[in-house]
């Protein structure tokens, strides 16, 4: 029953997405520029994580942020990460 309802939400939250594209006329190019960004993010994130005594969380938030600003995002995370 919790995957039917977990399921539904996703739903919905896609048909929630497609409909404010369709208000703000968000072109599909810009986001899927966007997905890619985020993925290379993640995997960048991934990959910095094989640097010994260095386990940056890899969530959406920290993937945007690389993938939007590149490598000087994971030199800011990476400051984050060892002054906390």
């Amino acid at each position: 029953m919790w995957m039917l309802k977990e399921i539904l939400i996703y739903l919905g939250v896609a048909i929630v997405f497609l409909v404010i594209l369709k208000i703000f006329k968000i072109k599909w190019k810009f986001i899927i520029s966007l997905l890619i960004n985020i993925l290379v993010g993640g995997i960048v994130l991934f990959l910095v994580n094989y640097i010994p005594g260095v386990t940056l969380e890899i969530n959406a938030l920290n993937a945007l942020f690389v993938g939007i600003l590149g490598v000087p995002a994971v030199i800011i995370l990476l400051i984050y990460y060892f002054v906390k």
